[in-house]
């Protein structure tokens, strides 16, 4: 198992273990309460629920990671002043690492809602240890050793599905590829795992997955809880891209009880984007999956719940003037007001032989797991927007050529100009104009060759390729609300404002308490930035409408 990463920690390692002053300290006490641990005793053990963070006070806290044979990576030993803790230790969920005392060790240990009012009270304090625990798990994640293992062979359809879910929310993982590792076959042999049930997945806690949906996987690493459904929250927000996060954000920070819900994971299709270089206060632009990965960090730091993966199936009323959803891991939960934040899902070709494809040669992200897949090799892409012309850019730096093929006749008729330049200035970069795919081949659910026809001319080229990369549009994601009696325009969006009813507001549905946001809106635009802004803009409505109900409520109450 790879040693942790000591790339980011040798290069930041003041800002990821930093020591924190007597007055410090003292500044801290309030918020937990002391413990001792006699030698050897275990402050955090892999797998377990996260008991809260540890600010070491006298002694030593030793912090490793398990390996597959059995025994241990160290990665720090703590002293007095310094914290033991990463992002686990925020929202509780199970720990990465174990923590084990050094001697006789005495510790303040403040658990997760204490932690969070920490960041909130002490904002110079919360800072420094917010970013040493975002430094932690980045190291976690580059390091390939905490987490869960996954047994499969590289480029598998299904080991992709579950690396890209782990890695689109955050979560360390380890692969071990049976072809090349002993320790995957010892792990197949020990539980006499037959090959043809590859992958498997080994949880921290020990349980073992075979081939696991990702609401199966997220369960057992402890990344998604069991929703309490006689709570009622003030607000839930339907998507975790930019607009349900930044409502999430702003709810949470103004003191809004906010369950957020989606069905893969947190950033939606910008979580996806190689990087974004027009997105205001990053001159040198930022990658979807670190703009979002703080904003995801950040509405946790307000408190805000998260159920990612767990997807929102019917909306109906609750019959006390709030709201119930029904969500498809048989569960449900309540809410006084809900933001429909659900975005959009990837458009795909209509060819027949697509399905077979898709996951191992035909992908709707171009992240560093499919650059890995797809180095030195033709690619193509399809697609002639600002996230298509994001992917090209990010894959030309790892393929030998990228096709790109666009319906129209020339690439500025939807891609930013920044990008059509910089496109241009690429050698190994084809742009294939008034074209499009119409046949895939290959056996097995390898694809081998790609065929395109000239839409004018008819003339069909056919060239060598193992992998497609789609950036063709999105439609709405309101299949969902076909029954719930939101009001939807002929292509499927939500209406709201006006178009939903002479007296909604901007950002209001035709159901009083419930609002649309981003993509899924009807008539939004579909930039990041704006998405963000409504995110935002929403809350204020959200507050409007939360004290009339309540009003009404108190009345109806002293008119009994």
């Amino acid at each position: 198992m790879a040693p942790l990463n000591r790339t980011i920690l040798d290069a930041r390692r003041d800002q990821a273990f930093p020591r924190l002053a007597d007055h410090e300290l003292q500044r801290l006490l309030r918020f937990g309460e002391t413990r001792r641990y006699a030698d050897g005793e275990a402050l955090a053990t892999v797998g377990d629920d996260g008991a809260g963070f540890s600010v070491i006070l006298a002694g030593q806290v030793r912090v490793s990671e398990p390996d597959t044979e059995g025994g241990r990576e160290e990665i720090v030993v703590h002293g007095p002043g310094e914290f033991q803790g990463e992002l686990a230790q925020l929202s509780g969920q199970p720990s990465l690492v174990d923590a084990h005392a050094v001697g006789d060790t005495e510790v303040l240990r403040i658990a997760p809602e204490r932690l969070r009012t920490l960041m909130i009270a002490e904002a110079e304090l919360g800072e420094r240890i917010m970013r040493a625990l975002i430094l932690r798990r980045m190291a976690l994640i580059d390091s390939g050793g905490a987490g869960p293992v996954i047994v499969g062979r590289e480029g598998h359809r299904d080991v992709l599905r579950l690396e890209s879910f782990l890695g689109r929310n955050g979560q360390p993982f380890h692969r071990l590829d049976p072809d090349h590792d002993p320790q995957a076959r010892a792990l197949i042999e020990r539980f006499h795992v037959d090959e043809a049930a590859l992958p498997i997945v080994l949880c921290p806690a020990g349980a073992l997955l075979q081939n696991p949906t990702e609401d199966k996987l997220a369960r057992c690493i402890g990344l998604v809880r069991p929703i309490d459904a006689d709570h009622v929250y003030d607000v839930a927000v339907i998507g975790a891209g930019p607009a349900g996060l930044a409502a999430a954000v702003y709810a949470g920070s103004e003191g809004l009880s906010t369950l957020v819900l989606d069905c893969r994971a947190f950033g939606g299709q910008a979580g996806a984007s190689s990087r974004i270089e027009n997105y205001l206060g990053f001159p040198t632009g930022i990658s979807g999956m670190a703009l979002m990965g703080r904003a995801y960090n950040q509405a946790q730091k307000f408190g805000v719940e998260m159920a990612i993966p767990d997807e929102a199936a019917h909306l109906a009323s609750d019959g006390d003037g709030g709201f119930r959803l029904r969500l498809a891991a048989d569960e449900t939960a309540r809410a006084r007001s809900v933001v429909i934040a659900s975005g959009a899902r990837y458009r795909r070709l209509d060819l027949p032989e697509l399905e077979a494809f898709e996951g191992a040669s035909v992908h709707y992200w171009a992240s560093a797991a499919e650059a890995k897949l797809c180095a030195g090799q033709e690619v193509a892409l399809v697609g002639g927007g600002n996230s298509a012309g994001q992917a090209v850019v990010y894959l030309a730096g790892r393929a030998k050529k990228v096709w790109v093929l666009v319906r129209a006749a020339d690439l500025r008729k939807d891609m930013s100009q920044y990008l059509v330049d910089r496109i241009r200035g690429l050698d190994n970069v084809e742009v294939v104009t008034q074209s499009e795919v119409v046949g895939l081949e290959g056996a097995d659910g390898v694809m081998e060759r790609i065929r395109w026809r000239h839409r004018r001319t008819g003339e069909e080229t056919t060239r060598d390729i193992r992998h497609l990369f789609l950036f063709i549009g999105a439609a709405p994601n309101t299949d969902w609300l076909a029954e719930c009696g939101v009001a939807l325009d002929g292509k499927g969006f939500v209406l709201t404002g006006e178009a939903a009813g002479e007296d909604r507001g901007p950002l209001e549905t035709n159901r009083r308490g419930v609002f649309a946001i981003g993509d899924v809106r009807s008539g939004s635009i579909k930039r990041v930035a704006a998405s963000v802004g409504e995110g935002a803009q929403v809350v204020a409505a959200l507050h409007g409408y939360l004290a009339g109900a309540r009003e009404q409520r108190e009345g109806g109450a002293h008119g009994q």
